[in-house]
């Protein structure tokens, strides 16, 4: 076996910016996620162990219906548990007995309605999720005045407090984004009966997200909220009638759609659907290495057919073992002619390529698509690439 070193030209270090696209389905009190199907709605389902409209964290336990893996450790001194595990659960347990939690992680969107001292869920402190945020709001006032969490001017239309303003606060976990929801890619559809009755854009990619339609509807025009890109919040604010001759039965009152009974899931919900488009930020760390097989090495192989048939005369006794020093290597050269034997070339096949940490353990291994020959006066440079 060869071993060779990787020169500091051999390795290369980059990092590849993706932009993955994501689309959310709200309809019927029910999420999609990227349109994949679901088994509530009679259809074989694509993983039949996580929700409708959610993400399945490391993919474990994909369409498994038995034999479901799960994580566990045992009870000791340090006490160490699972948070969805109770601590009274734990004290229960014997020192030594297994503490286990369930498979699979998931998250989705959410979306709460949040007016006056408490949202319509019955939460008396929602304003902290909102006061959680006042920083961030105002560290982007810069960006747009939108994102003021207290603006006042002289006509009441451009004034709000959001300490007091009725705010419909969706909720994108990073799971689904990476490291940023990507400026002016965001598009949230309002459908009554199939037909889009609003849409919101960034279309200046500084976060206001405004009604670019239908053409001439109410609010056509106007900032209806603003997206807080790097934390994966949209927190929407228009409160104008989107179709003023409908009303449907959000959060358990009968309205108009309006921006703020954007996302309700509920099933109690009739002709109103929501969609939620918009692209992720993903880094990639990617590691480039060159391997080189130089002219005139790597042709000999400790393969037992490497060997012509009968040469590999070997004997051992209670002294050693030895093998003949005159062994013939079979000639695989191929011969263009009938009953014609080319002359003897050393040559091999390099199908795989072992990568080994400083103390020769084997950490990695590249194979190739296709064996590659290998002769004396050939030289081959193998680029493998490793994503993080």
């Amino acid at each position: 076996m060869s071993f060779y070193k990787f020169n500091k030209n051999d390795v290369f270090y980059n990092r590849l910016k993706t932009y993955p696209e994501v689309n959310f389905v709200i309809h019927a009190g029910r999420i999609y996620y990227k349109n994949q199907r679901s088994a509530a709605d009679g259809k074989v389902a694509i993983n039949s162990n996580t929700t409708s409209g959610h993400i399945n964290l490391y993919e474990i336990n994909v369409n498994r219906s038995s034999n479901l893996v799960y994580p566990f450790l045992p009870k000791n001194s340090d006490l160490s548990s699972f948070k969805t595990v109770a601590t009274t659960t734990v004290n229960k347990n014997d020192w030594g007995q297994d503490i286990t939690g369930s498979y699979p992680l998931q998250a989705t969107i959410s979306r709460e309605r949040i007016t006056g001292d408490r949202d319509l869920a019955g939460d008396n402190h929602p304003r902290k999720r909102i006061v959680a945020l006042r920083n961030t709001l105002d560290y982007n006032i810069p960006l747009s005045k939108h994102y003021s969490y207290i603006s006042s001017t002289e006509t009441s239309d451009n004034s709000w407090d959001k300490s007091s303003q009725e705010i419909n606060l969706l909720t994108i976990p990073s799971i689904f984004y990476g490291s940023a929801i990507k400026k002016g890619s965001v598009s949230l559809k309002y459908y009554v009966s199939g037909s889009v009755i609003g849409e919101l854009r960034d279309e200046n990619k500084n976060g206001e997200l405004i009604q670019i339609g239908p053409a001439g509807s109410e609010g056509s025009g106007s900032v209806a909220g603003v997206a807080l890109y790097d934390q994966g919040f949209m927190l929407l604010t228009g409160t104008w009638a989107l179709e003023s001759a409908y009303n449907d039965s959000y959060d358990g009152t009968s309205e108009t759609p309006s921006w703020l009974n954007y996302g309700c899931i509920n099933d109690s919900v009739v002709s109103s659907s929501y969609s939620m488009d918009f692209k992720g930020t993903n880094y990639i760390p990617v590691m480039t290495m060159m391997a080189h097989a130089p002219k005139g090495e790597l042709n000999f192989s400790n393969n037992p057919t490497y060997i012509e048939s009968g040469s590999a005369d070997s004997t051992a006794n209670k002294v050693g073992f030895s093998e003949d020093s005159k062994r013939k290597i079979k000639n695989i050269v191929s011969s263009s002619y009938e009953g014609h034997n080319e002359r003897f070339e050393k040559q091999t096949y390099i199908s795989k390529v072992g990568i080994y940490d400083k103390n020769r353990n084997l950490i990695a291994v590249a194979k190739l698509a296709n064996p590659i020959k290998k002769t004396e006066n050939r030289d081959f440079t193998i680029k493998m690439k490793l994503d993080f």
